[in-house]
């Protein structure tokens, strides 16, 4: 994300343009809008020209728009940005108060204004213009007939493709269809790796399976490779990095994540840090459970003891539309901070994401024992 702009108010208000130029600086775009903000943008819209006969000829212009946000979609295969809201400056094609869509993407600037920038909202920006890029990973899983490859940012788990081939059984006496069938599906595999892993960004491929069809997989993957001279794949050979899982399912991706080889290959990434303290959180949860507290109100009480080391904390929530919901965990995050402690802001769009928020979307690793927060629990129960 490169910053163009930047203007800050001592009330907080203010607005920043941005240009976006990867992929995930599009995640970071759906994590800065918000509704009730307002954004500028290019777009196309569809006008109609009466003549001076009275025939009606309609064209497509491109004009610029600024909308208060009422509703955000985002597509994450397309990477678009979508904004929805009612135009509030004068424009020559768009009445005022009309409602219009604006498409953010890659590579197209906008503007963005809030009545106030937190501190969640700016390190978010600073984070995105950060020059220093992470290394990306590529994960597949797959099992017979099934495989998932997904692409992981620091940001996001995206799947780009999903692969389904039918496999006739082995029959008695008789595996040539059987192998014929592995044989397409092998095939189809490879190409989806060709078509959307970019070798010179990504540092390592994980091939995740149960059983040994990661590894035929791989020796009919580089047999092929040598057989038609395909240098993409010879060359990178060392990258791949063959490890169990439980299925060919996305969710299997977790498990493989957690490999102790598949940590210590990935060990400078946002997303293997993740995973590792997530784990971390689950393990002091299971053997001392009076130093891993989750759900905002027990976070809350050791935070007011002074007493978190760790907040883990979902990016879902600084979305919340209700101004006080966002304003209660900003907060939360920034007391955690000057306190000393150390703040980890997880993507909802990650594997690691996905399995916290269902731990509530925040949860506490703690410098010391606080068994009464139960207690105190305990107490309000009994007094209802």
């Amino acid at each position: 994300m490169k910053l163009i702009d930047r203007s800050f108010d001592k009330d907080g208000s203010g607005q920043v343009t941005l240009l976006p130029e990867d992929p995930e600086d599009m995640w970071h775009a759906f994590n800065l809008v918000a509704v009730g903000d307002s954004l500028r943008s290019t777009t196309i819209r569809k006008v109609q020209n009466e003549s001076a006969t009275g025939s009606v000829s309609s064209s497509k212009i491109r004009t610029t728009l600024t909308v208060t946000i009422e509703m955000i979609d985002f597509d994450t295969a397309a990477c678009v940005l979508r904004v929805k809201g009612r135009n509030i400056q004068e424009n020559q094609y768009v009445k005022m108060g009309a409602y219009h869509t604006l498409d953010l993407e890659l590579n197209r600037k906008f503007t963005l204004a809030k009545e106030c920038w937190d501190a969640i909202a700016i390190d978010r920006i600073e984070q995105a213009c950060d020059i220093e890029k992470k290394a990306d990973v590529a994960a597949l899983v797959m099992q017979e007939g099934l495989a998932h490859l997904c692409l992981l940012t620091g940001s996001m788990t995206v799947v780009r493709a999903k692969i389904e081939t039918n496999i006739p059984r082995k029959r008695r006496g008789s595996c040539e269809q059987h192998d014929k069938g592995l044989g397409r599906f092998y095939e189809s595999v490879m190409q989806a790796i060709l078509r959307h892993v970019n070798f010179e960004i990504v540092k390592c491929v994980l091939v995740a399976s149960p059983g040994f069809v990661k590894d035929q997989f791989c020796e009919y993957m580089f047999s092929q490779a040598i057989k038609t001279d395909c240098k993409i794949i010879t060359e990178n050979k060392s990258k791949f990095l063959l490890v169990h899982s439980s299925s060919g399912f996305k969710h299997s991706l977790k498990e493989v994540l957690q490999d102790p080889s598949v940590t210590a290959k990935l060990a400078d990434t946002k997303a293997a840090g993740e995973v590792k303290l997530l784990e971390q959180f689950y393990i002091m949860l299971q053997h001392e459970p009076d130093r891993a507290y989750y759900g905002i109100k027990h976070v809350e009480s050791a935070s007011e003891s002074e007493a978190i080391e760790t907040l883990l904390i979902s990016d879902r929530l600084f979305r919340a539309q209700d101004v006080p919901t966002r304003r209660r965990y900003v907060a939360l995050v920034e007391k955690v901070k000057d306190l000393g402690g150390d703040v980890k802001i997880f993507s909802s769009l990650h594997v690691s994401g996905e399995q916290l928020d269902q731990l509530t979307g925040v949860a506490a690793i703690l410098r010391f024992p606080i068994p009464e927060i139960d207690e105190e629990d305990a107490t309000d129960s009994d007094e209802d």
